[in-house]
């Protein structure tokens, strides 16, 4: 895939790429909690909150290389539905806990975002073995960031 970019073909990535981290920081700024993150009681593992932006804005990038790619094989491929599907979800979560202040609801679309990560890492395993990969990291602070939501609901 490399081999052959053309001026359109990074247009499209970088409008991906950018189009994803805009988005995820717009939805940052207006998820306005109800409950400041601050004040919930937070397990021993809980990362500081500066955190979370840099760790995002990497997997933002990450996210968008695999849907550009994704779209660049087959733009109407039941991959790309289920990237659609996990990017709608990341994008949902954070108004749910924050805004909604339903930290058990967010549970469950997270729950849901990492399932339908895992289906897409182990779908694109054999015929995109790259974008397979750039998913893991993801996964994994999705799996983590599970563990501290539901650690919340418990605490809380």
């Amino acid at each position: 895939m490399i081999a052959s970019l053309t001026p359109v073909r990074i247009g499209r990535l970088v409008a991906f790429v950018v189009g994803i981290m805009l988005v995820g920081s717009l939805i940052g700024i207006v998820s306005s909690p109800k409950v400041p993150y601050a004040n919930f009681a937070k397990p021993f593992f809980a990362p500081p909150a500066w955190l979370f932006g840099p760790v995002w804005s990497v997997l933002y990038v990450m996210i968008g290389v695999v849907g550009w790619r994704l779209y660049e094989n087959v733009a109407d491929s039941a991959n790309m539905k289920l990237w659609w599907t996990q990017l709608a979800l990341n994008f949902g979560w954070a108004p749910v806990f924050f805004m909604a202040g339903s930290r058990t609801m967010a549970l469950v679309v997270i729950l849901a975002l990492l399932a339908i990560i895992v289906a897409l890492i182990v779908r694109l395993w054999h015929s995109d073995r790259a974008s397979s990969l750039l998913l893991v990291p993801y996964c994994l602070w999705v799996s983590f960031a599970t563990a501290l939501n539901a650690e919340i609901v418990r605490l809380n």
